[in-house]
């Protein structure tokens, strides 16, 4: 009784570990989005998740939300330091997240500053 039980836990463990390796190291989709920030903070109350949204339109109708490890801390330094401006987004899709990771399933890896296309200098 007790080799079974072991053993049903593990399988059930490794099934988990597979579905977590599986959505973490497997890309749904890697694009580039661009857009002004409006918005990047570190949110939560027991797991802290870096969330953001950019504007990808003039009246802000398209909004497009990501997230941000806390592993990349150069793309969360720039997010920052670009807050309210144009920005190119280096993003990868998972098929779904965990929430230690973030709310969305868009991941950001690399953050650059753009021209926009509305307000030329």
């Amino acid at each position: 009784m007790k080799k079974a039980f072991g053993i049903s836990l593990l399988v059930i463990f490794l099934c988990f570990a597979a579905y977590y390796a599986f959505v973490y190291y497997v890309p749904y989709s890697e694009g580039v989005r661009s857009g002004e920030l409006i918005k990047i903070s570190n949110k939560g109350v027991l797991i802290k998740t870096w969330e953001g949204e950019i504007s990808q339109g003039i009246s802000g109708a398209q909004i497009f939300a990501f997230s941000v490890q806390d592993n990349e801390q150069e793309a969360i330094q720039r997010l920052q330091e670009f807050q309210g401006r144009y920005v190119k987004l280096y993003y990868r899709e998972r098929y779904t997240t965990f929430p230690w990771l973030g709310d969305t399933k868009y991941f950001i890896y690399r953050v650059e500053e753009e021209e926009s296309p509305h307000f030329r200098r």
